[in-house]
């Protein structure tokens, strides 16, 4: 097995995309950014990112779906926070 292939194979390839997201975090939140609003914009990426983990793994298929249906609130609370969501009256 190639270098890229054990990469991908045992999940360090999202482990590096994961550091690059906590990066991101701190200097958005250094530059003054509320914590709380960036973490709802990269939330759903750090749970999508999580899933693709676990499915590069070979983690059963809960610990898979698990992580790709929290990022579905997450996200839709980071539309909510930005005002993209149809307001009913």
């Amino acid at each position: 097995m190639d270098a890229a292939a054990a990469l991908f194979a045992s999940g360090h390839a999202a482990d590096l995309i994961l550091i690059v997201l906590a990066a991101e975090f701190v200097w958005l939140v250094s530059r003054g950014s509320k914590a709380l609003d960036v973490a709802l914009a990269l939330g759903p990426a750090v749970f999508i990112v999580l899933a693709l983990r676990a499915a590069l793994t070979g983690a059963a298929w809960p610990l898979i779906a698990l992580p790709l249906m929290l990022s579905f609130p997450v996200h839709i609370a980071d539309l909510w926070r930005r005002g993209m969501l149809a307001r009913t009256p």
